[in-house]
C-alpha cells in the first residue's frame, strides 16, 4: 500500500506520486509511465531556451530578448462582451517598453502597480516605443535575486497532461530519485570518457558529470553548457553499455571458438587467381588480403564484406572459398533466392571447369532422389563446395565444414544463420552484403564484426543514367524503350506486386486502375507497346522450374523484355539489359530501388532507368525518389535513406535483437558512439570480462540489457 507520503522508488506507482493521482495516471499510462522510474528516465524531448537579458535601450525589433523592470502604468479596457485589451508599461534604468494582452482580463490583478517582472519574448516597433503582445511573464518579489531566464524542458504530452503539470510531476521524480542512482562510471572512467568525448569533435566545455548531476541537468539544465555535459554523459554511458557487450562478444569468439587454419601463400594464391579470366581491382585485392589473413588464425572469421552493386564481391567471396578448399576443408554458400543460388552455382562450375574441385548445389526444386545424394556427397566430403538456399539449414552434415559465405545476409535471420553454423567444427564465417551499411550501424548491429568495404568497381562497367519520369512522358519512354531493343539491348519492367489483390491497402479506384500490378503491365505491354517482341513475365507465385527457365531464356535472349517483380533485386547478372522501368517506384525502399538499378549496369553498355509513381504525386515530389535521381553512389543513399528512416525502423528489437535506445540516437550521436567504441575495446582489453570491483555495478547493467543478446550477436 502507497501514500504520497511514504518514502518513493522507482517502482512506485504513478498514481501515488505528488500532484498525480488516479485520473491523472490513467492518462500518463498512455505516454507509458507507469512508475515513478519510468518519469525519472522520461526526458525532454525538446528544450525551451528563453531569450538573453538585454538592456531596454538596445533591444532590436523582431530580436526575442528577455527585459526585468517595475510595473508604472496598467490599464484594462473592454471592447465588448468577451474582448478586451490589457496594457502596461515596463520601465527599468535603461528606458520603458509597453505589453499587451488581448482578451485576457485576469492580468489586470496579476500586473498591478509596482510588480516587479522579467519578461520574454519578441518586440515590435510601435511609433516611438517597442512592444510585447503576449510576452512570457515571470513575476519577481523585491528581495529575489533576478536571474538569467530558465530553460525549460518540454515533455511528451497526451490528453488532460498540460506541459506544467508535466514539469512539476518529473521535478519532483528527480528530486527525490536522483541522488539514489548508481554511479556505474567512476571518476577515472569518466575522465577518459571526457577526454575521447572531447577527442572526436565534441565540444564539451566541462567535465562529463556524475549520474545525479547528469540526471538533474538534463531535466532542469542551468544552461546549454551543462545540459550538452548532461546529456553527453547519458548517451555515451547508454552507448558505452552497448560496446562493451559487443567488445565482450568479439573477445570471446577468438578464444573460446576453435577453427581450421587456412593461410594462403603465394602458390595457392596464383592458383587460385589464375583461375579468374580477368584482373582483381585493388578494392578486390585489399579484401582478399584480410580475408586471408582471418582465415589463417585459428579462431573463426567473422567479416562482413560489403560492396556496392557490381563491385565484384562475389569474386572475392569465391577466392575465400577456393582458399578452403585448397586446405582440404569444405565451404558452403548461401543465397537468399533460388534463382541467385543457381547463378553462383553456374559461375563456380564455370570457373573450376576442369579442375578436381566438386561443386554441388542444393535448393527446394530438387527432387527428393537428388537431395539425398547431395546431402550423402556433402557428408563424406566428396562435395568441396556447396551452394544453395534455405534447403542448406535442413539435416544437412558436413565432413570438414572450414567456410560459411552467406550472401545477401540482410535476407535472413538471425537465427536461421546460427543453425547454419552449428554443429561440427566452427567454421569461419562471411557475409555478404550489396546494401553498403552506415557506419553508425555497422558499429551497432555489426559492432562485433569485421568489415571490409569495396567501393572501386571493375573496369568496363557502363554507367546509369536515371529518370524521373512523369505520367505525360510514358509513351516517349516507351518509344525510347524499343530504340534500345531495335539496337539489340535487353529491358526490365519492374512492378511492386503481382496483382491488385496484393495490396489490401489501395481503394477500390487504385485497384480498378491497378497500375503497379506486374500481370496487367505485362498484358498491357505483350499487347501493344512491345508488340512484336518477347515479353516475359517472372514473380514470386511462378514455381522454381518456372522461374529458373524464365531467367534463362532472358539470359540467353530468348526474352526482349522482363516484366517482373522485385525477385529480379539480388544478382541477376545479364550484361545485355541496358534500360529498366520501375512502376509505382514510391512503393519502393532507396536501397531496394538502388539493388534494382545495378541490374543495368553489369555490361559496358550506358544503362538508362526511369521511375514512374502510382496516383497523383509526381517523382519530383517525393523526396526519396529525388535522392535516388541525384546519386548512383549506394554509400551516399545508405546514409541519406538511414538519415530520412530514422533509427526506429533499422535498430527495432524486431530487426537487430537489440534493446531501443532511452536517450542516445545512433544517427545524431555517431561521434559519442565511436568514443564509446574506443572505450569499451581500452576495457576490455585490459580486463576482458569486466571483473574488477569498481565495474561491478557497470557490468550488472550490461548483463540487464544484453546477457540475451550476447549469444546471438556474432552473426548479427
Amino acid at each position: 500500500m502507497h501514500d504520497s507520503t511514504s518514502q518513493m522508488t522507482r517502482s512506485t506507482p504513478a498514481q501515488f506520486l505528488p500532484g498525480v493521482g488516479p485520473s491523472r495516471a490513467l492518462r500518463l499510462e498512455k505516454l507509458g509511465l507507469r512508475t515513478a522510474g519510468d518519469l525519472l528516465f522520461c526526458f525532454p524531448r525538446n528544450y525551451e531556451f528563453p531569450a538573453p537579458p538585454e538592456r531596454i535601450d538596445r533591444i532590436r525589433e523582431g530580436q526575442p530578448v528577455s527585459l526585468v523592470g517595475t510595473i508604472v502604468d496598467a490599464e484594462l479596457v473592454s471592447r465588448s462582451p468577451g474582448k478586451s485589451v490589457f496594457g502596461a508599461v515596463v520601465q527599468n534604468d535603461t528606458g520603458a517598453v509597453r505589453i499587451l494582452f488581448f482578451n485576457q482580463p485576469f492580468r489586470a490583478e496579476q500586473l498591478t502597480f509596482d510588480r516587479q517582472v522579467m519578461i520574454s519574448g519578441e518586440p515590435k516597433l510601435n511609433g516611438l516605443r517597442f512592444e510585447f503582445v503576449h510576452p512570457k511573464v515571470t513575476f519577481l518579489d523585491e528581495e529575489d535575486e533576478i536571474e538569467s531566464p530558465k530553460i525549460l524542458p518540454i515533455y511528451p504530452l497526451t490528453d488532460g497532461v498540460k506541459q506544467n503539470e508535466m514539469r512539476r510531476i518529473i521535478s519532483a521524480v528527480v528530486e527525490q530519485l536522483a541522488p539514489d542512482l548508481t554511479e556505474v562510471l567512476p571518476v577515472e572512467l569518466r575522465d577518459r570518457a571526457t577526454e575521447l568525448v572531447r577527442d572526436v569533435g565534441i565540444d564539451l566545455r566541462q567535465p562529463l558529470p556524475d549520474i545525479e548531476t547528469a540526471m538533474k541537468h538534463i531535466h532542469w539544465p542551468p544552461d546549454k553548457d551543462q545540459l550538452r555535459a548532461a546529456r553527453s554523459r547519458l548517451a555515451f554511458q547508454e552507448l558505452l553499455v552497448m560496446q562493451l557487450a559487443m567488445a565482450i562478444r568479439r573477445r570471446r569468439l577468438t578464444t573460446n571458438l576453435q577453427s581450421s587454419s587456412m593461410p594462403s601463400d603465394p602458390l595457392l594464391d596464383a592458383r587460385i587467381t589464375n583461375r579468374f579470366p580477368f584482373e582483381l581491382t585493388g578494392d578486390q585485392v585489399a579484401a582478399i588480403k584480410e580475408i586471408s589473413r582471418d582465415m589463417a588464425r585459428q579462431f573463426p572469421m567473422n567479416r562482413l564484406l560489403q560492396g556496392d552493386v557490381g563491385s565484384g564481391k562475389t569474386v572475392v567471396a569465391i577466392y575465400a572459398m577456393m582458399l578452403a578448399v585448397g586446405h582440404g576443408n569444405q565451404a558452403v554458400l548461401m543465397a537468399p533466392t533460388e534463382v541467385l543460388a543457381r547463378q553462383h552455382y553456374q559461375t563456380l562450375s564455370r570457373i573450376l571447369d576442369c579442375s578436381r574441385v566438386r561443386v554441388g548445389l542444393l535448393c527446394g526444386s530438387l527432387g527428393a532422389a537428388e537431395k539425398r545424394e547431395v546431402l550423402r556427397h556433402t557428408a563424406s566430403g566428396e562435395i568441396d563446395l556447396l551452394v544453395g538456399t534455405q534447403a542448406l539449414l535442413h539435416g544437412l552434415e558436413f565432413k570438414s565444414l572450414g567456410l560459411c559465405v552467406i550472401d545477401e545476409q540482410h535476407k535472413f535471420g538471425v537465427g536461421q544463420r546460427v543453425r547454419l553454423r552449428g554443429g561440427g567444427i566452427d567454421p569461419h564465417y562471411l557475409v555478404m552484403s550489396a546494401t553498403p551499411i552506415p557506419r553508425s550501424v555497422a558499429m551497432t548491429i555489426f559492432g562485433d564484426t569485421d568489415l571490409t568495404t569495396i567501393k572501386e568497381k571493375p573496369p568496363g562497367r557502363g554507367v546509369v543514367k536515371t529518370y524521373l519520369g512523369r505520367d505525360e512522358w510514358r509513351r516517349r519512354w516507351w518509344e525510347f524503350v524499343r530504340g534500345q531493343l531495335k539496337e539489340g539491348r535487353q529491358a526490365f519492367v519492374v512492378a511492386p506486386r503481382v496483382s491488385a489483390s496484393q495490396d489490401t491497402t489501395a481503394s477500390s479506384d487504385e485497384a480498378s486502375e491497378d497500375v503497379s500490378s506486374v500481370e496487367t503491365i505485362f498484358d498491357q505491354l505483350r499487347d501493344d507497346v512491345f508488340a512484336g517482341y518477347n515479353v516475359g513475365l517472372l514473380h514470386g507465385r511462378l514455381s522454381a522450374e518456372e522461374k529458373t527457365q524464365i531467367m534463362q531464356q532472358f539470359s540467353e535472349g530468348e526474352i526482349d523484355v522482363l516484366v517482373s517483380t522485385t525477385v529480379i533485386e539480388v544478382g541477376i547478372d545479364v550484361p545485355n539489359a541496358t534500360v529498366m522501368t520501375i512502376m509505382g517506384a514510391e512503393r519502393f525502399g532507396l536501397a531496394q530501388l538502388h539493388q534494382l538499378r545495378g541490374r543495368v549496369s553489369r555490361g559496358n553498355h550506358t544503362g538508362h532507368v526511369c521511375v514512374f509513381t502510382d496516383g497523383n504525386q509526381s517523382p519530383e515530389e517525393n523526396e526519396r525518389l529525388k535522392v535516388f535521381e541525384s546519386t548512383n553512389d549506394g554509400f551516399e543513399l545508405a546514409e541519406a535513406d538511414f538519415k530520412m528512416r530514422g533509427p526506429g525502423e533499422i535498430f527495432s528489437s524486431k530487426q537487430s535483437g537489440m534493446p531501443s535506445m532511452m536517450i542516445a540516437d545512433v544517427i545524431e550521436d555517431l561521434d559519442l558512439l565511436q568514443a564509446a567504441r574506443t572505450m569499451a575495446q581500452e576495457m576490455v582489453d585490459e580486463d576482458p570480462e569486466l571483473e574488477s570491483e569498481s565495474l561491478a555495478d557497470l557490468k550488472k547493467q550490461l548483463m540487464r540489457r544484453y546477457e540475451r543478446q550476447l549469444d546471438l550477436s556474432d552473426v548479427a
